[in-house]
């Protein structure tokens, strides 16, 4: 590779690397042609951009990225490196163990995810249980909608059981004999007893 080539392949590594938020390393080693062929079709029906990188231009390229230090994940970057980027943080996790259940690579090498980084491949089972941004977003309508849905219930429910009680509470009333009540009968005693 020329040193213009280097140049270009940096430049295009930085380009996915710019504003990623989510960044894998995985090992693809291993992987015949057929079978990486249809990991990476996977990753683009996932919306996941897959690309066979260089060790030592990956990272390069990540020494170039201003405001992230990607210092920790280089430790990882030995044989053959495939950078992973999405927009959800487990996506490229639930692609891997997914494809792993028929295989044993690709291998997590290290991530970058939510600020956070992940190296090794024993991290795999915790990226996976991430959640993405959809799903805490839904988490968080369904609890604020919850309290909500309670408080109606309960005006409703409490209108339903108000009116039924004055319901039965009017027959009852019509119904019953004309006997003095505890009032009546202590206000009759008061006098007596002056």
């Amino acid at each position: 590779m020329t040193k213009d080539q280097k140049v270009v392949a940096i430049q295009e590594i930085k380009d996915l690397l710019q504003d990623a938020k989510v960044v894998y390393v995985a090992d693809l080693e291993g992987l015949n042609a057929g079978k990486a062929s249809d990991f990476r079709r996977q990753a683009f029906k996932q919306n996941i951009k897959v690309k066979v990188v260089k060790n030592t231009l990956l990272q390069k390229a990540m020494e170039q990225i201003d405001g992230v230090d990607f210092s920790e994940m280089f430790g990882t970057f030995k044989g053959n490196s495939a950078l992973m980027i999405a927009e959800t943080a487990n996506a490229p996790a639930k692609l891997i163990k997914d494809f792993r259940k028929k295989d044993e690579k690709p291998a997590l090498k290290s991530a970058f995810v939510q600020e956070t980084f992940y190296v090794g491949d024993n991290n795999l089972d915790a990226l996976v249980s991430i959640k993405s941004r959809e799903e805490m977003i839904g988490e968080i309508i369904g609890l604020l909608q919850s309290p909500i849905q309670r408080v109606v219930s309960a005006l409703q429910n409490k209108s339903e059981t108000a009116d039924a009680p004055a319901e039965e509470a009017a027959p009852a009333v019509e119904e019953t004999p004309a006997t003095e009540t505890p009032e009546a009968a202590a206000e009759g005693e008061a006098p007596a007893a002056e």
